[in-house]
C-alpha cells in the first residue's frame, strides 16, 4: 500500500500537470476555430488560475465535511465535464466559462492528493510515498507539449482535452477500489464572508486587468472590474485582522522570511509565467513552427526542471537559499531576456538548449522557496501560510499572462499591423524585468534564513565545527597518564 495509495492519487496530478502545458501549444488553432485570436485566448489562462486561487483555500474544509475521499472524486469528475466542455466550446466566452469549470476541479485535487496522503501513510513511509505521489506530476509537463503539440498538428485540438476524459475514468476507478476512507481531524471554522470578499478580489483584479487591452467588453467594464477587486481586496485586509479565522491570514507577513519568500516569487511568477503562454505563440506566429514543431522544441524547459530536481538539495547546502534564489532569479531573467532576442534564423539546438537551461534555474529557484517559505514559520502558523502560499502561484501567473497579453496588444495595435516577432520580442523584455525585480527581496534576506531547512553553514560556523572537530580529535589522541 506504500505505493498504490500515491501512484492512485498521482493519476489526478498528472492529468492537471498535462493539462496544464498541452493547451499552450494549442492557443492557435484553438483561437482559429473558436473565431478569436491567440492573445484574447488570454482569458482563458487567466480564468484557469483565478479559479484555483479562490478554491484553494477551501479544500481542506470541504474534504473535512464531505469527506476527502468523496470530495477528491467529484474534483476529477468537474474536471472531466470541463474538460469536455472545452473541447465543445463554440465561442470565446464559453471557453472561459469551462476553463473557470476546470479550475474548480483542479484547486480540489493537488491539496486533497497531498492531505489525502499525509492522513493515509505512517510518517515512517511518508518520504518514500511522497517521491511516488510527486514523480508522475514531474514527468506531466514533459511530455504535455509535445503530446498536445501532436494532437493539434495530426488530429485536431479537441482530443487535448478530451484524453482527460479515459485518464480521469481510470483515476476513479483506482480511487473507489484502492483508496481508503481518510480520518477526519478537528475543522477549522469556514470563513464564508472571506471567502466571498477573496472571490471579487481575485476575479474582479484579474479579468479587469486582462480586459484593459482587449477589444472583448468596453474599456470602462475593464476599469470597473478593476477597481472592484481593488476595494474588495481592501476590505478583506481590514476585514482579516478582526476575523477570528481568516481564509488567508495577512498577520503571517510579519514573519521576514515568508515575507521575501512570497514577495519574490510573485515578482518572479509575473515574468516567469507568462513565459508558457509568450513562447508557443512566438514560435507559431511568428516563426511559422506547427504545434507539434512548437512542442518539441518547448517540452526541454520541463526536462530540465526534471533534472534538476535530483540536484537541488545539494545545492541549497552548499551556498544557502539567499545566494541560490538571487543568482537562479537572475540567470532566469538572463534566459527571458535570450529568449526573447531568439529569430527565425535561430538554430532549433540552440533554443532548445536556451530552454533547457531556463528550466534548470526555473527549477532551482521554485524548489527553494517552496523550502524557504515554511522554514521560520511557528508550527501554529503552518496552516494559514500554506493556504496564502498555494494561492500566491495562480494568481502571480494569471497576472503574468494578462500582462504579457497587454503588452502585445498594446505593441501590435501602435504599430497598426498583426503580431510580429517585435511585438513578442518587446512582451519577453517586459516580463524579464519584472522577473528581475524578484532578486531584491532576497538581496535584503539574512544570508542564513532557512538555513535550518537547507542545512547551509556560513564560514564563521563551518571554521567553529572544524575546530571543535579538531580540538575533539587532539583531546582523544593525546597520552593518558
Amino acid at each position: 500500500m506504500t505505493r498504490i495509495i500515491p501512484l492512485t492519487l498521482a493519476v489526478a496530478l498528472f492529468m492537471e500537470n498535462m493539462d496544464a502545458t498541452v493547451i499552450a501549444t494549442s492557443l492557435p488553432a484553438i483561437a482559429e476555430d473558436i473565431g478569436t485570436t491567440p492573445v484574447a485566448l488570454k482569458l482563458a489562462f487567466t480564468a484557469y488560475f483565478v479559479s484555483l486561487a479562490i478554491f484553494i483555500p477551501i479544500s481542506s474544509w470541504v474534504a473535512d465535511k464531505y469527506g476527502a475521499k468523496n470530495v477528491f472524486r467529484a474534483a476529477i469528475v468537474v474536471f472531466i465535464i470541463g474538460s469536455i466542455c472545452c473541447a465543445f466550446a463554440g465561442s470565446l466566452q464559453e471557453f472561459v466559462g469551462a476553463r473557470f469549470l476546470k479550475g474548480m476541479g483542479g484547486a480540489m485535487m493537488s491539496p486533497l492528493a497531498r492531505l489525502i496522503l499525509l492522513r493515509t501513510t505512517e510518517k515512517s513511509k511518508l518520504v518514500d510515498s511522497m517521491a511516488w505521489l510527486t514523480i508522475p506530476a514531474l514527468v506531466a509537463p514533459t511530455m504535455g507539449p509535445p503530446v498536445g503539440g501532436f494532437l493539434t498538428t495530426f488530429l485536431s485540438w479537441h482530443w487535448i482535452f478530451l484524453i482527460n476524459v479515459p485518464i480521469g475514468l481510470a483515476g476513479l476507478v483506482l480511487i473507489t477500489r484502492f483508496l481508503p476512507e481518510v480520518p477526519v481531524v478537528r475543522r477549522r471554522p469556514m470563513d464564508f464572508p472571506g471567502f466571498v470578499m477573496i472571490g471579487i478580489s481575485f476575479a474582479g483584479i484579474v479579468f479587469g486587468l486582462s480586459l484593459v487591452s482587449l477589444p472583448v467588453l468596453p474599456m470602462w467594464v475593464a476599469a470597473v472590474s478593476t477597481a472592484v477587486g481593488v476595494v474588495a481586496a481592501i476590505a478583506y485586509l481590514s476585514y482579516a485582522r478582526r476575523a477570528p479565522h481568516p481564509l488567508l491570514d495577512p498577520k503571517i507577513f510579519e514573519d521576514s522570511t515568508f515575507r521575501a519568500a512570497i514577495s519574490g516569487t510573485t515578482l518572479f511568477l509575473i515574468g516567469a509565467g507568462a513565459v508558457p503562454f509568450l513562447l508557443p505563440l512566438m514560435l507559431q506566429l511568428a516563426f511559422g513552427y506547427t504545434p507539434f514543431e512548437s512542442g518539441m522544441i518547448t517540452f526541454t524547459g520541463a526536462l530540465g526542471a526534471l533534472i534538476m530536481k535530483f540536484f537541488a538539495g545539494r545545492l541549497y547546502m552548499a551556498i544557502g537559499f539567499r545566494t541560490a534564489l538571487i543568482w537562479a532569479a537572475v540567470l532566469s531573467t538572463i534566459g527571458m531576456v535570450i529568449k526573447g532576442s531568439f529569430n527565425a534564423s535561430t538554430p532549433v539546438v540552440v533554443m532548445m538548449v536556451v530552454i533547457l537551461m531556463v528550466g534548470i534555474f526555473r527549477s532551482v529557484f521554485f524548489t527553494g522557496q517552496n523550502a524557504l517559505a515554511f522554514a521560520d514559520v511557528k508550527e501554529e502558523d503552518q496552516g494559514p501560510a500554506t493556504a496564502i502560499h498555494a494561492v500566491m502561484r495562480p494568481i502571480a501567473t494569471a497576472l503574468g499572462v494578462a500582462l504579457a497579453g497587454g503588452v502585445l496588444e498594446a505593441s501590435s495595435s501602435l504599430r497598426g499591423a498583426e503580431l510580429e516577432l517585435i511585438d513578442f520580442q518587446i512582451a519577453f523584455y517586459v516580463v524579464a524585468a519584472v522577473s528581475a525585480l524578484s532578486a531584491v527581496p532576497f538581496l535584503l534576506m539574512s544570508r542564513q534564513a532557512g538555513a535550518s531547512v537547507s542545512g547551509h553553514r556560513s564560514k564563521s560556523e563551518r571554521a567553529a565545527a572544524l575546530a571543535k572537530s579538531t580540538q575533539s580529535g587532539l583531546a582523544a589522541k593525546a597520552p593518558r597518564f
